[in-house]
């Protein structure tokens, strides 16, 4: 499956809201909740993200909004990935599991698409 991120270093907060299919307001909130979500920011002082932190972004949103995690239960879990070695490839997985939602809601917004254009 081809990856969705753009090959770039770095990527501005809209950018990764439109990834990650996020309000801006959002990261930034988790930016406060969660110490590994730090993004570093340009000369200008806007945010910019590397394609490892935009996987934690998709990890996050994994945990809170598939697995329905709370914020402190997402970072306890969080804590448990990185001192089991395992965020990297949970932080994949999630990349996965939200690509295939992502590409399951297009393929259903094509279908009604379709089937509306047959009705009419």
């Amino acid at each position: 499956m081809a990856d969705r991120i753009a090959p770039k270093e770095y990527y501005s907060i809209g950018d990764v809201c439109e990834i990650a299919d996020l309000k801006p307001h959002v990261l930034r909130y988790w930016e406060s909740q969660f110490s590994i979500l730090r993004p570093t920011k340009n000369r200008a002082g806007n945010r910019v993200y590397r394609r490892k932190q935009i996987k934690l972004v998709q990890l996050l949103r994994h945990l809170l909004y598939t697995e329905r995690y709370t914020i402190e239960g997402a970072r306890r879990k969080l804590e448990q990935l990185r001192t089991s070695g395992q965020l990297a490839k949970a932080a994949r997985v999630a990349w996965d599991r939200e690509t295939i939602r992502d590409l399951r809601r297009e393929a259903d917004d094509l279908v009604a698409l379709l089937e509306e254009g047959e009705a009419g």
